[in-house]
């Protein structure tokens, strides 16, 4: 709860932490400052890029009270604007699974070893960041909470599945260890109505603690203010249910 005579301040940088395979990469830190302890965010970006909406929005959950690191799952494809770098990836087919989950693992095992962090690790991501979240939740143990906008391709068919996402992550949906909110817009087309029904179907089926919240009126990336995509309304909704949420199970 914000309070006007309460002390408040930021400490914001790019940093460098192993990831996938000890490699190391660069990644964006963001804190509050104070004594702690406070739990930590990992921040998956999407596949536009590690981009300025990123940036603000690890000032965004640091603000709200999280130790945050969003990675640059793109680091090894070279550097450049975050438009240019990712036309580069999407040009090479996108970075493989394993690669991500890799450097997502590494960004929780930075968090958990601050004295600031209070124990407990979230995950969030949008669009690939949120098909990448929920696959490194289910697949790199340490994760406490799982936030999933819009994750493309987290349901895939035979078809889909290549060298670099070998196995859909629907298919590890047994092995997630923590609860998870997912949001969607029911006018998106990837992931579809009927996508997000066969998620929250797996989810059911192997008892799993979720909270999915569809949009009327909301497509794909309704969060982007920057974008024709933007739905206020629901946006603002869905950042109010990622607080109650996160503050349920992580503080």
């Amino acid at each position: 709860m914000y309070r006007t005579d309460a002390y408040e301040g930021l400490l914001a940088e790019k940093i460098t932490i192993p990831g996938h395979n000890g490699d190391l990469i660069n990644a964006y830190f963001a804190r509050p400052l104070g004594p702690g302890p406070y739990p930590a965010m990992v921040l998956a970006h999407h596949m536009p890029g590690w981009d300025e909406w990123y940036r603000e929005t690890a000032h965004k959950f640091a603000y709200h009270g999280f130790i945050t690191l969003s990675p640059n799952l793109y680091f090894r494809s070279g550097h450049g604007t975050s438009e240019d770098v990712g036309v580069k990836v999407r040009s090479e087919g996108g970075i493989s699974d394993d690669q991500a989950v890799g450097d997502l693992a590494g960004a929780m095992r930075t968090l958990r070893s601050l004295p600031q962090v209070n124990g407990r690790v979230g995950i969030f991501g949008t669009c690939s960041g949120g098909r990448h979240a929920f696959l490194a939740a289910c697949r790199a143990p340490g994760f406490d909470a799982v936030v999933e906008c819009w994750g493309g391709r987290v349901v895939m068919a035979p078809g889909e599945l290549n060298p670099k996402t070998p196995v859909a992550p629907i298919d590890y949906t047994q092995d997630l260890p923590c609860p998870i909110l997912g949001l969607f817009g029911d006018d998106d087309t990837s992931p579809s109505p009927a996508q997000v029904d066969q998620h929250e179907a797996e989810l059911k089926q192997h008892g799993k603690t979720y909270e999915f919240h569809r949009y009327d009126g909301a497509g794909h990336g309704f969060f982007y203010y920057q974008r024709p995509a933007y739905r206020q309304a629901q946006a603002m909704d869905g950042w109010q249910k990622i607080w109650a949420f996160l503050d349920k199970n992580l503080k």
